[in-house]
């Protein structure tokens, strides 16, 4: 079943004469919309880099509080001078909140700590640690509108939030029980195998399949975060007596967080026009904010459930690996 949401009719495109002039003018605009992009992530670990070596003593407030200031800072500039938008904000929100539901459920389990003291914090997870999972939200909320995505061959809207739902649920059940993740893997590889991201770079209309674009992003994650922990942000069991690399096995992890986010995503961002697939006539029609709302409300409520759930058997069992 087609989604709705989605266009298979691309915009038509001029040829040019001058290919390889072409192709550095529209290198240029891909690197200069992916900085713009993620902006707030950029900041926020340059931000977390500098302050590793300063003394604690020397700073007006503890280190994490320090950056959570910092990080709601960047929000409000953001939207102030245009760069960010008040829907994108809603989607760095909703990220900060299960974000912070599965720290608390991970941290209590072991899997990682933060180190170091502060004062506001909610038992071992300092606030400002959900800004660390919101900068993915922000990227991918920007990538959106900055290289106009569409989506080809995505599946009815139904499905996606139910693996999303499923894979959260995941890294919570997985301490009491059989880890699905494998299975989850296979589902995503089913599902999305015919869905394509259609993204305009400078004139032209690019196109990349969705797996291989949630193995990029999932890469670039798994890069900043062996840049955070080099930090001492926070630390996993194995790098406790000293940095060691994050294990290439977190790859798998925020590959199906990647997935998550980037249905959240979907889910909430506003599309002016599409083609509905469904009428075979072409008609276009229109995607009101109302259904936008319910199905970001209806994910939103599945995982928060989900979570509860799960966190509420968390004194059974303890485990040391991030998933």
């Amino acid at each position: 079943m087609t989604n709705p949401l989605v266009s298979s009719t691309p915009p038509p495109t001029a040829a040019s004469s001058r290919p390889h002039v072409d192709i550095a003018q529209e290198a240029l605009a891909f690197l200069r919309k992916q900085i713009a992009a993620a902006a707030f992530a950029v900041l926020l670990l340059a931000a977390i880099v500098a302050t590793r070596r300063l003394d604690p003593t020397a700073l007006p407030i503890a280190r994490y509080d320090l950056l959570l200031v910092y990080a709601v800072a960047i929000q409000i500039v953001l939207i102030r001078l245009g760069y960010e938008r008040i829907e994108e904000a809603k989607v760095i929100l909703a990220f900060h909140v299960l974000a912070t539901v599965m720290e608390l459920f991970k941290t209590a389990r072991g899997s990682w700590v933060y180190p170091e003291a502060c004062w506001l914090r909610l038992a071992g997870v300092p606030l400002f640690s959900g800004f660390l999972y919101s900068a993915v939200g922000s990227y991918l909320a920007r990538c959106w509108r900055l290289f106009a995505v569409r989506l080809e061959g995505y599946p009815a809207r139904r499905a996606p939030i139910a693996l999303a739902i499923l894979i959260y649920a995941n890294f919570f059940t997985h301490h009491f029980v059989w880890d699905a993740r494998l299975l989850l893997f296979a589902a995503a590889a089913v599902m999305f195998r015919g869905t394509a991201i259609a993204m305009t770079i400078d004139r032209r209309e690019r196109r990349l399949p969705l797996l291989s674009g949630f193995v990029l992003v999932a890469l670039l994650i798994w890069v900043a975060e062996n840049i955070g922990s080099w930090s001492a942000v926070w630390l996993y069991p194995h790098q406790m007596s000293g940095f060691r690399p994050v294990t290439l096995g977190k790859l798998g992890s925020w590959y199906l967080l990647m997935i998550v986010s980037f249905v959240l995503v979907a889910s909430v961002h506003h599309v002016p026009e599409v083609v509905d697939q469904r009428a075979g006539d072409g008609t276009p029609a229109r995607i009101s904010s109302e259904n936008c709302g319910s199905a970001s409300a209806a994910f939103a409520r599945g995982t928060m459930l989900a979570a509860r759930r799960k966190s509420g058997k968390g004194n059974r069992l303890s485990s040391n690996s991030r998933s």
